[in-house]
């Protein structure tokens, strides 16, 4: 069964009311304290985000100067002792050594003596349902980060929250809700998905695979989630079996480009990767079973591997024997899968896959991503330079320089001899404001 062929969902009226909503959450969160009233985040370099702002939203993005600690910039391993980083409306305006930096008068120090001073990191994948989960992210220290896809589209509204008042939120890519053959209760997160409810092989053809996307971009979502796979999460579910082929993929890919927007890949099995990565996917997610050919088809066309380490880790400590045994038998794989892509060149992003209430500090993902062989920078990198450009934030996120977000995390010891520093900063400044 087809879905009947109705006019896509407006874009303005289902925009305006997500909007309306993030910031009436926005607005009921700016008395929880200094942090909430921020202000908007102007370091994004997003040109659309003026025009998503809420007029008359309270405060500014921060002016704050960081002095005095060792700065790390990942894009060329440069380290800088006794620096000072000067961050205005948001935005950081100069680095250096202190003594050949200009600091302005009247701007608020914070003193960074024996610490570290990096940017903020990236989490590219993440599920944020609600504003506890996207303020605890931030204070692990994840300033940007990608959304893997949310049942209700809070995902946009976290986005939105974050514009608001970045000091509660990162900096967001959202998803939408994940293009898969059952939605189950996401047919109720827009009236434009309720007819798909009565498809009795689920979302599969190519009108029902493009309406998903459709109502997405609608939405206001700024990349597409899809799977190939079922999850390695739920014992009842076999992780290599393939829900989509090829074909359905590449629907899915053509419908969302054609709006402009890239696809993430929830993957496991050789061939699922295979053919998502020739489908034309974005970036590959999980993809424990990613094989050499696939890899070397990823570095050709520039194809990003989220491995999620922390996700596939965290099955071999679960209580279900099952989900236990799967962790288990999948970590080294997939740390090998990890060490072949970095030494192939495939890009590398790193993500927690944090999801359902506990958020996963972003810097554990790097810890693995050095424990599969990556040197610590360049573990560092793909939580920093490499998830930004991801995300397409290279720009903005990633590195504490002349022009890029006044995102930065201090943290107790060097990062390049001691990666565990990065699981709990010391301090965390998101847009020149210290959370």
């Amino acid at each position: 069964m087809c879905v009947e062929a109705v006019p896509p969902p407006s874009r303005t009226l289902t925009r305006r009311g997500v909007l309306a909503g993030a910031a009436a959450l926005a607005g009921t969160l700016a008395a929880a304290g200094p942090a909430a009233a921020a202000g908007d985040d102007a370091a994004g370099n997003d040109a659309a985000a003026s025009d998503r702002r809420t007029p008359g939203a309270p405060g500014r993005p921060g002016r704050l100067v960081i002095r005095g600690g060792t700065l790390l910039d990942p894009a060329t391993g440069e380290v800088t002792e006794n620096a000072v980083v000067v961050i205005e409306d948001g935005t950081v305006r100069a680095t250096g050594r202190r003594g050949d930096v200009a600091v302005p008068q009247d701007v608020e120090v914070l003193d960074a003596h024996g610490r570290w001073i990096l940017p903020g990191l990236v989490d590219a994948h993440i599920h944020l349902s609600t504003a506890a989960e996207a303020r605890d992210a931030v204070r692990k220290g994840a300033t940007s980060a990608r959304s893997g896809s949310t049942s209700f589209y809070q995902d946009i509204a976290v986005r939105e929250l974050a514009r608001h008042s970045p000091a509660l939120a990162p900096r967001l890519r959202a998803a939408g809700v994940f293009v898969t053959p059952n939605l189950g209760d996401t047919v109720l997160a827009d009236p434009e998905l309720t007819p798909l409810a009565r498809l009795k092989g689920g979302v599969r053809a190519a009108d029902a695979l493009r309406r998903v996307v459709e109502v997405n971009v609608a939405r206001g979502a700024d990349v597409i989630k899809t799977r190939v796979n079922e999850r390695a999460g739920l014992p009842e579910q076999d992780p290599l079996a393939q829900v989509y082929s090829r074909e359905q993929l590449a629907e899915i890919v053509a419908a969302a480009r054609r709006r402009g927007k890239g696809v993430l890949c929830h993957s496991y099995s050789e061939q699922g990767c295979h053919d998502a990565v020739m489908a034309g996917v974005r970036s590959l997610e999980h993809g424990v079973f990613v094989g050499e050919r696939t890899l070397r088809e990823m570095r050709r066309r520039g194809t990003c591997f989220t491995p999620t380490l922390t996700a596939i880790a965290g099955l071999a400590e679960s209580s279900d024997p099952i989900l236990a045994e799967r962790g288990r038998a999948y970590l080294p794989v997939l740390e090998r899968a990890v060490l072949a892509a970095h030494e192939l060149g495939v890009p590398l992003a790193a993500g927690t896959d944090s999801s359902g209430g506990v958020v996963d500090p972003i810097g554990g993902e790097v810890e693995l991503m050095h424990a599969a062989g990556l040197s610590a920078l360049d573990a560092i990198r793909t939580a920093t330079t490499g998830a930004a450009r991801l995300l397409g934030l290279e720009r903005t996120a990633g590195r504490l320089a002349r022009g890029y977000a006044g995102d930065a995390i201090l943290l107790n010891g060097d990062p390049l001899t001691d990666l565990g520093v990065l699981r709990q900063p010391v301090a965390v400044v998101r847009a020149g404001v210290l959370v």
